[in-house]
């Protein structure tokens, strides 16, 4: 029967090509919804919209038939029956030995927003591509990571944009207003307008109504408020999901059934790390959770629990902003460097100095060196943190409790 896949993005390839890796050599199917070939996504908002990048630029360089990997474009998972160990598909039922869930996510869609844009798909892609390159007058709803990637996008190809934001600040679900609210000035500097503090009451064909009254006027419209895992279709399979629909995994990544696994966007896994069950929307836990399945699949033994430290990045307005680790409202917030500066600026929380998490803004040695302090764990010294003239590395404490 061997190992069925479903989901050809980042988590579902990864976990194929890791399970070579790992010597398996039973039968591997990889099963995806869309037509593509399987392709990367960041590229979308980072490349393939600002036209650094073709479409048929995103696929991935994986040689499927040398790995002896199948692979089932266009067949959509309709249903799962774990006590048969078969999966139910556009294009029939699939048995299954062990069965790895990596479907994904969907982009969240407001009421009546029907013929609004997102952006999660290639073909979402290269529609957007057409409304920058017609040059519309835009109306784009969210200031997270997306709504400022294709804002960035679309400035670049000389169309008028406006943001709205329920939010105070940008990145108002993701960061405290105080820290990304520097980040406002950016939308200005571009050209954009960005509205935030206000909601949208309607979504219109020319545009969009506001909750304070008002219209903006637009000839295309940009949704950009987040995502959902993609697991509707294991509504009658008795996996246990979340209150927002993800696979509620083990720390080993296995769902609640025998044999099936979880990974990707669509899951989420107790942290012991964090103290938390987490859901991490981005590639790089995609890649690395594709790897704990793989070596669980093909040997026990010798996983390890699944507890990353969460990172990603993003491109916007011509600055690199990275961020590692995971943080609360209760952490304290350590800034080093001022926004204005040449060298970039970096935040850090911490908690009991220890640093939890790191966000910089081309400030990538900070990273890098936060990054490692927050797997670690280490004790760091509070000033030496604040002090941008010093290295995050170097701000480590000694056992005297002195700074290294």
């Amino acid at each position: 029967m061997g190992i069925v896949i479903v989901g050809a993005g980042a988590a579902g390839v990864q976990s194929a090509v890791a399970l070579r890796e790992r010597g398996y050599t039973g039968r591997v199917t990889l099963v995806g919804a869309e037509p593509h070939r399987p392709y990367d996504r960041p590229p979308l908002s980072k490349a393939v919209l600002r036209g650094r990048g073709r479409p048929q630029d995103v696929v991935f360089d994986v040689d499927f038939a040398g790995l002896d990997i199948e692979v089932e474009a266009g067949v959509t998972a309709l249903g799962l029956r774990p006590g048969d160990r078969r999966l139910v598909t556009s294009g029939g039922e699939l048995a299954y030995e062990s069965l790895v869930i990596a479907t994904g996510a969907d982009a969240v869609r407001l009421p009546g927003s029907e013929a609004a844009y997102v952006l999660r798909t290639l073909d979402d892609a290269r529609r957007l591509r057409e409304v920058l390159d017609a040059r519309r007058d835009v109306v784009v709803i969210g200031a997270g990571w997306i709504g400022a990637e294709f804002t960035t996008a679309a400035r670049e190809a000389g169309c008028r944009v406006t943001v709205v934001e329920a939010g105070g600040a940008p990145l108002a679900g993701a960061l405290p207003g105080a820290v990304s609210a520097p980040m406002a000035e950016w939308y200005a500097r571009a050209g954009a307008e960005l509205r935030t503090g206000v909601g949208v009451a309607e979504v219109r064909a020319d545009g969009v109504a506001l909750s304070d009254g008002s219209r903006v006027r637009a000839d295309a419209v940009v949704v950009g408020v987040g995502a959902r895992p993609a697991t509707g279709w294991l509504a009658e399979s008795g996996i246990a999901l979340g209150a927002r629909g993800e696979v509620l995994a083990d720390a080993f990544l296995r769902a609640s059934a025998p044999g099936v696994y979880a990974v990707g966007d669509c899951v989420s896994f107790p942290s012991a790390r964090y103290g938390r069950r987490l859901t991490v929307h981005h590639w790089d836990n995609a890649s690395q959770g594709a790897r704990t399945v793989a070596a669980h699949i093909v040997g026990a033994g010798e996983a390890a629990p699944y507890d990353p430290v969460p990172y990603f990045w993003s491109e916007q307005f011509g600055h690199f902003v990275q961020y590692a680790g995971q943080h609360s409202a209760a952490d304290t917030v350590v800034r080093r460097g001022v926004p204005d500066g040449a060298d970039g600026w970096s935040v850090c929380w911490l908690r009991e100095d220890r640093v939890t998490a790191v966000l910089t803004v081309d400030r990538p040695r900070d990273l890098a060196q936060g990054r490692r302090l927050v797997t670690a764990g280490t004790l760091v010294d509070p000033a030496s943190v604040a002090d941008a003239g010093v290295a995050l590395k170097a701000a480590v404490r000694t056992a005297a409790g002195a700074r290294s």
